[in-house]
């Protein structure tokens, strides 16, 4: 009865099969165009410690559409996360000269905790707003995210914070049985979502309060609980990828990641989940962030403008939602 069997996810859900072969296209199509770059291992290793840090955001961003909600907050906690442990490090807890392995750790877990922290503090903040004041949940995160924005400029002044310890550079960078870090730390964290999504009361409770409020109400559901648990979650989702977006590039600062935000919102809406609530996948999230990496990997590689890749992104965003708009009045 607990057996996996992918055939059933893919027959349940034709959005998966969707998405392997939107795959395999952008696959085939970028190794056609630029085969001598695009298939060196190089360049999957590079995407393997990339995407991860992207993948996290976007099922962060697929809990709060579960609840019929969306997150535009997740990029300031994330940096915001990412800053207070740089100055945790720098001017509260510095490292001491000839400290053993074992205390660097410590410190470096202290640093990880304080930026999980932060995101459970702003993803109660956000819960608050949205639940007990009853707030468009776009315009309460698009708000907290000015907020925690402002508070990282405060922070730092502008420039980014550096300084980070060379354990907490192993987060972002290192490997672990020759497996790139971040993508281990992808792979628990995707997993834990989806068992919770499938396996328990929480994520059966989430996804009717998504499907349809009124029967959740009338079913006893405590939702206003249940919408504060999951932006909380939202938050050390976010935090998690503000600490592997600093320990990739040692340092932190308040803009960091801005074009996540848009492709974190593609990628969920991309890997099937309704931003009216009540559908959405972990396993879908995560094939279409590599799809998305796949072809950001083959635009660069054709030197496409920057500009024109997020261009792109818009477009393919609001295609995406009208063909979901339109097979949803088909049924």
């Amino acid at each position: 009865m607990g057996k996996f069997d992918f055939r059933r996810i893919i027959d349940r859900d034709n959005n998966i099969a969707q998405l392997l072969i939107i795959t395999l296209v952008i696959f085939a199509t970028m190794s056609f165009l630029e085969p001598s770059r695009f298939l060196r291992y190089y360049n999957f290793e590079s995407i393997s410690f990339i995407f991860p840090e992207l993948g996290i955001l976007a099922i962060a961003m697929m809990l709060a559409m579960l609840t019929g909600g969306i997150d535009l907050s997740v990029i300031g906690v994330a940096n915001l996360s990412g800053i207070l442990a740089g100055v945790f490090f720098t001017r509260i807890m510095v490292a001491e000269p000839g400290a053993t392995g074992l205390e660097e750790v410590m410190r470096v877990g202290s640093g990880a905790l304080l930026a999980m922290m932060v995101g459970l503090i702003a993803g109660l903040i956000n819960g608050l707003l949205i639940a007990k004041t009853k707030i468009t949940p776009i315009l309460a995160t698009l708000g907290t995210g000015q907020i925690f924005v402002g508070l990282c400029v405060v922070l730092t002044g502008g420039p980014a914070i550096t300084g980070f310890p060379a354990y907490w550079g192993m987060i972002g960078n290192g490997k672990v049985f020759g497996i790139a870090a971040p993508l281990v730390l992808f792979l628990l964290v995707a997993i834990t979502i989806a068992l919770v999504l499938t396996r328990t009361p929480f994520g059966t409770k989430l996804m009717l309060i998504g499907t349809n409020p009124r029967a959740a109400v009338f079913a006893g559901l405590r939702s206003e609980r249940m919408i504060i648990l999951s932006y909380m979650t939202t938050g050390v989702l976010a935090s998690i990828a503000g600490i592997m977006l600093s320990g990739r590039t040692n340092a932190a600062k308040s803009d960091y990641g801005t074009s996540y935000l848009l492709q974190a919102v593609l990628i969920a809406v991309l890997g099937g989940t309704n931003p009216a609530g009540g559908r959405g996948t972990v396993l879908g999230v995560s094939i279409a962030v590599i799809a998305l990496m796949l072809l950001s990997s083959g635009f660069q590689m054709m030197r496409f403008s920057n500009h024109l890749i997020d261009f792109i992104w818009g477009a393919f965003l609001l295609i995406v939602i009208a063909i979901n708009a339109f097979r949803n009045r088909a049924r």
